[in-house]
């Protein structure tokens, strides 16, 4: 059954390549130090998400 007021939910892009990943977010997901794997590039990175902006953490 689909919700009437239906979340907008966008991609998580891979911060290396930059292609799409498995994931995705709604608006109200937060996510600390979550491990974002890339199946195109097969890297691993550590990111934090909040409100659709995504910011790597470490290098």
């Amino acid at each position: 059954m689909k919700n009437e007021d239906s979340e907008e939910q966008k991609w998580v892009y891979c911060p290396v390549c930059g292609n799409k990943t498995r994931l995705r977010l709604r608006q109200d997901t937060i996510l600390l130090y979550f491990p974002l794997f890339c199946p195109k590039c097969r890297a691993e990175s550590l990111i934090d998400a909040k409100n659709f902006k995504i910011r790597q953490v470490g290098g």
